[in-house]
């Protein structure tokens, strides 16, 4: 995902009453999230469908990547042959 051109996407509340599907547009144009604001302080993410979910499997496999290498760390390994054997491909 880009990283937020923060002039563009910080879009206060009240704007986002008047014109939501701007709002909508930018975010699927520039597949980059909308902070919104009320009072000058963020209240809320505005993200497409299709980015959000993106954005979550990317967290998940990341998780997953972190996860394995403190396993190898801690010596909590399997050999490929024991893989194999248990997925029965042996």
């Amino acid at each position: 995902m880009s990283n937020p051109v923060f002039s563009e996407d910080i879009v206060p509340v009240s704007d986002l009453k008047i014109n939501p599907a701007k709002v909508i547009r930018q975010v699927d144009k520039t597949h980059r999230p909308v902070l919104l604001t009320s009072r000058g302080r963020g209240v809320a993410v505005v993200q497409s469908v299709k980015d959000y979910e993106a954005d979550s499997e990317e967290r998940v496999f990341l998780k997953a990547v972190v996860q394995g290498l403190m396993d190898i760390e801690d010596g909590r390994t399997v050999s490929l042959a024991d893989v194999k054997k248990r997925l029965g491909l042996v």
